[in-house]
């Protein structure tokens, strides 16, 4: 129903009302309106309750319906709004990466305890970054690398990186899991206009150099840090002198491995909330028939990458604790522990990489 207008202007209260009444089919509707009042008309609830004449120009009430449309046809707010809140910083994000959730804070917080200055991190399958940043934000001196098989997803995680002021302490690499270590090139740019102006695309390195040539890619300017780093320079938790974007980063070693992978079994999918299977990406939702593919590639990959006596760090689903355990069992390491979030669901699966090699590399 179209509401009558002063001079172009409608009552904050009456817009807020339209656009309940299109979501009151959601069981967060009202919620996700007010929320989407805030964002499209900078009114907050406050303003809502003590002022509810306030006037809404109808270019931004035109706004605020379209969102309120997309959230009615089941797209998650955070896609809507393009931002998350996760450890208490602020994240972009897009459908090229998984929304940032509550859950996964629990692997971040139990990271924290083993953090010491300027620790080597390696966060595969970063997606927005929202792990490997929020851990560069809370420590001194760390330095990481975040790995994504989608350039998409890297160029919301450089963008983070660069709103959160974290872009010297950290490098992105595009390629499959600890593949993306061996091998650099450049990523192509996107193609001009809205996304190119949101989304910053430089400083991001794919695993294929010889495709990116052979397409006459642009090299990215590196402003990056390398193995041959000075133990001084470590120490005081700054990157040294940066290496070259091609630069063969597989020997390097971490002192702590984390990753959020892809985990929900390939038949549960369908099952999922629409938010999340019509609106997530799928690859970094696919676990494989089991839900253990990834579990089984970085567990039995990751100790070619680990210091010895590093520690590894898997957020897992609420029913893969067992399953997890005896994997990293099987595999060699020692210290396995299975963190419950707070709902006690298993969540986050932890072990130490042995003194020997595990993964059959010399």
């Amino acid at each position: 129903m179209e509401l009558p207008s002063a001079g172009n202007h409608y009552s904050c209260r009456e817009v807020y009302e339209e656009g309940a009444d299109l979501l009151k089919d959601l069981d967060d509707g009202r919620l996700d309106a007010r929320l989407l009042l805030e964002h499209f008309c900078g009114i907050e609830t406050h303003r809502l309750l003590a002022d509810p004449e306030h006037p809404v120009a109808a270019a931004d009430r035109e706004a605020f319906l379209d969102g309120i449309r997309r959230r009615a046809a089941r797209e998650p707010l955070a896609y809507i709004t393009g931002e998350q809140s996760f450890m208490g910083l602020p994240f972009v994000v897009s459908p090229d990466v998984l929304i940032p959730e509550q859950d996964t804070e629990n692997l971040v917080e139990e990271a924290m305890r083993y953090l010491d200055d300027g620790s080597r991190i390696l966060d595969l399958c970063t997606g927005s970054g929202c792990i490997l940043l929020s851990l560069l934000h809370y420590s001194n001196g760390c330095i990481g690398i975040g790995t994504d098989l989608s350039p998409g997803a890297l160029r919301i995680a450089q963008t983070n990186a660069r709103a959160l002021g974290l872009e010297e302490r950290v490098k992105w690499l595009q390629g499959d899991l600890f593949r993306a270590l061996e091998c650099q090139g450049s990523l192509p740019a996107p193609d001009p206009g809205e996304a190119l102006l949101r989304y910053g695309i430089e400083g991001i390195v794919s695993e294929c150099p010889e495709e990116g040539a052979a397409a006459g890619l642009k090299e990215l300017e590196p402003g990056v840090f390398g193995r041959e780093e000075p133990a001084a320079a470590r120490t005081a938790g700054f990157p040294a002198a940066a290496l070259t974007g091609t630069a063969d980063l597989s020997d390097m070693k971490f002192d702590l491995i984390v990753s959020n992978p892809p985990y929900i079994p390939s038949s549960v999918i369908e099952t999922l909330a629409p938010e999340v299977r019509c609106s997530e990406p799928r690859m970094a939702l696919d676990g494989g028939s089991d839900g253990l593919d990834f579990y089984r590639r970085i567990i039995s990959e990751a100790p070619d990458h680990l210091m010895i006596g590093g520690r590894l760090m898997l957020e897992i689903g609420y029913d893969q604790g067992a399953a997890v355990s005896t994997l990293l069992e099987e595999a060699g390491y020692y210290g396995i522990e299975i963190i419950r979030d707070y709902g006690g669901n298993d969540r986050v699966a932890t072990a130490t990489r042995s003194m020997s090699r595990l993964s059959g590399k010399s």
